[in-house]
Formats: structure tokens, C-alpha cells, sequence
């Protein structure tokens, strides 16, 4: 009788692991929602930075790696940016949405989750910490508490956030 309760909690504590991460996965918003949030649903075109030279070499500096391609798509519009990034997490890419004005990070949202751990960086308690965060050197200058179990998402998170700041400064010293 002992055992099988034990097994019948063992079997539910197992369903409730697997069925928990299965939710973890997914789409949360739109590439195309994002954006139009964004800029109040009154989105610009999208224009591109080429990643060559000392760009590329700064942004994988930022995140400890090369970045996965040469192009990042970015929309720009009364001094706001607007950055959809990747990034690894533990082996699988989760898809950031950043917005910056004035050199600080005005939101940033998990779009899609595609690892069984570590989702819990996909909410506003968690993302508020961002709101507001500057580049200084290579480091955010504010220190974003962790997640027990989303470590690995916490550090693409503030991979992404680095490189888009950076960029966003980058996109601003150049010559108009």
C-alpha cells in the first residue's frame, strides 16, 4: 500500500514536470505584435545593420560568442529602437524583443521560449529589472537578480540586451 502511494506520487510529480515545461515552450508574441506595440501600432519599415569589421567583433565580445548571422533587422522611429534578437539559451534559441530610447533599455520581452527550463524569465516581475538599464564598457550598469533555474536564460537575456544597447549607440554615432 506504502509503495504504491509512493509511485502514484513519484508518476503525478513527474506528469506535473513534464506538463509544466511543455507550457514553458512557445510563442508568447509575434515578431510582427511586437513591433507594432512598439511604436503604438504605428510601425516604421525595418532597416538592417550589416555585422562586419569592428561591429562584429564588439557584439561577440558583448555576448562571449559570434552572433548565428551577418544582418539584424531593427526599426527606428522618433528616437526609439526596436531589436529583435536570439539568442542560446541552454541549446535552444529564445527570440527577445528590445526597445531602447535614450540609450536605456525601455522594454525588453521573452517572444518565443523554446527550452524546458528556464522560462520564468518571461515575466514582467522578472523584466522590469531591465527597464531603464545603461551599457557601461561591456556590463549593464545595474545588476539583474537570477532565477533559480533560469540562469542560462537570465545570461542570453543579458547578452541581448547588450548587444542591443550597443547598437542602438553604434546606429546613433554614425554619420547621418
Amino acid at each position: 500500500m506504502v509503495i504504491k502511494k509512493y509511485s502514484l506520487l513519484i508518476i503525478a510529480t513527474l506528469l506535473l514536470v513534464t506538463v509544466s515545461s511543455l507550457f514553458a515552450r512557445g510563442v508568447y508574441q509575434t515578431d510582427e505584435d511586437f513591433i507594432s506595440e512598439a511604436f503604438f501600432k504605428k510601425p516604421p519599415e525595418n532597416s538592417r545593420i550589416m555585422l562586419g569589421g569592428d561591429v562584429r567583433k564588439r557584439v561577440a565580445a558583448l555576448l562571449g560568442h559570434p552572433y548565428g548571422g551577418l544582418i539584424i533587422k531593427y526599426w527606428e522611429k522618433e528616437g526609439r529602437t526596436a531589436w529583435i534578437l536570439k539568442e542560446i539559451g541552454k541549446t535552444e534559441p529564445i527570440t527577445f524583443g528590445i526597445i531602447i530610447k535614450n540609450s536605456k533599455i525601455e522594454k525588453i520581452k521573452v517572444l518565443e521560449f523554446r527550452e524546458s527550463r528556464g522560462w520564468e524569465v518571461k515575466y514582467p516581475a522578472f523584466t522590469k529589472q531591465y527597464n531603464g538599464v545603461r551599457l557601461e564598457g561591456d556590463k549593464l550598469d545595474k545588476n539583474i537578480d537570477g532565477v533559480s533555474g533560469a540562469t542560462l536564460s537570465l545570461w542570453a537575456m543579458n547578452g541581448v540586451s547588450r548587444v542591443a544597447l550597443y547598437l542602438s549607440q553604434h546606429l546613433s554615432n554614425k554619420p547621418k
